[in-house]
């Protein structure tokens, strides 16, 4: 009696575990059967996409690549790349200009975010700067970490080179400290505007300067946006910049963007060109004297019979249109040549030379 119970004791105990495990089957005796196999969390993390192991250019897997598939990539625009690689190159020449130090520019990378993400990942204290893109008629974002403001600030107030910038936590950024950081922007700015030159002319324009980054929602969280960030190095100091536009800002450009290189044009071809032209200068085509034009009324028309004369406002020494359908292309006298009417073309709005018809 004592046996058998232990062994029915043992066998619902088995069963418990196979139900907490997830499983309506009993777990069957034996060490290949066993009990349900329960994931560890290293399994669960790497099946949800929150294991972490990726770096910042590897995707996403597991549940977050499904969250983020509506995500548009960077890489569906070829020429940002492009833009921003011009832009690092503008930037460190116009920083050393500005803080007359050694300035080196980086790009660190590009890629997609959401907004509500970004704003909620900004370390604080930062500056964020709200610019305006004049031509698309939309704003874009430029955040500016503590360590760049200190560094800025100490270069051009006269720090000591080969020192840190001192930091001093714990307070709001002072009038002047906003006021350098201003300019700076408006530096940056200008090179932005420059950058994209040569694709589409566009003004960029300082709009406000916001600590709080509630304060700087230009988009809705759930908006993609593109995010450069850029390392600035001054010797032994230095920040980041990063910079972030949003897909709606970028749309009137967008097939501009989607470019592989710069003025490109999809299925052109110059050969072809030339050699329509060249045949459309030798294409016969036909063209009509116009002496003068009359609006009548359409009951009038109606008793016109033969022998009807119809009075023009017109001289003998008036201009005559020369047309092609609807164009007029010459305007010119009417006189006689060989004993055939003739017009002379004195005016046109072709660069031909004056020539007789």
């Amino acid at each position: 009696m004592d046996d058998t119970t232990s062994e029915e004791k043992l066998a619902e105990e088995s069963n418990a575990a196979g139900l907490a495990a997830g499983t309506d089957k009993p777990a069957e005796e034996g060490v290949e059967g066993g009990a349900a196999r329960i994931l560890s969390q290293n399994e669960i993390d790497s099946l949800l996409g929150f294991d972490g192991v990726g770096g910042p250019g590897q995707t996403n897997s597991g549940i977050m690549a499904l969250i983020n598939s509506a995500l548009v990539n960077y890489e569906r625009l070829p020429m940002l790349e492009v833009v921003f690689d011009r832009l690092v190159r503008m930037m460190s020449t116009s920083l050393r200009n500005f803080t007359s130090d050694n300035v080196e520019v980086s790009l660190d990378q590009i890629s997609s975010v959401r907004f509500g993400d970004y704003l909620n990942s900004i370390p604080l204290p930062a500056m964020l700067v709200v610019f305006k893109a004049e031509e698309w008629d939309n704003s874009a974002l430029i955040t500016i970490d503590s360590a760049m403001i200190y560094s800025i600030v100490d270069v051009l107030l006269g720090g000591r080179r080969g020192t840190a910038a001192m930091r001093i936590e714990g307070r709001p950024y002072t009038t002047i400290e906003r006021s350098l950081v201003e300019r700076l922007i408006r530096v940056v700015l200008a090179d932005m505007s420059g950058a994209f030159d040569p694709l589409s002319p566009v003004t960029f324009r300082f709009d406000r300067l916001e600590t709080n980054p509630r304060f700087a929602t230009i988009a809705r969280p759930a908006n993609a946006a593109v995010l450069a960030k850029l390392r600035i190095d001054m010797e032994d100091r230095g920040g980041r910049i990063e910079i972030l536009i949003p897909y709606a800002t970028l749309e009137p450009i967008r097939e501009l963007l989607l470019q592989m290189f710069m003025g490109e044009k999809f299925g052109r071809d110059s050969i072809w060109e030339t050699h329509l032209g060249n045949e459309l200068l030798m294409t016969d085509m036909n063209m009509h004297a116009v002496l003068d034009e009359v609006t009548l009324p359409l009951g009038e028309i109606m008793n016109w019979k033969i022998g009807s004369q119809l009075m023009l406002n017109v001289k003998a020494d008036d201009l005559v249109s020369l047309r092609a359908g609807e164009v007029t292309l010459f305007q010119g006298r009417m006189g006689s040549l060989h004993n055939h009417i003739a017009v002379k073309v004195e005016e046109t709005t072709l660069h031909n030379p004056k020539m007789d018809i």
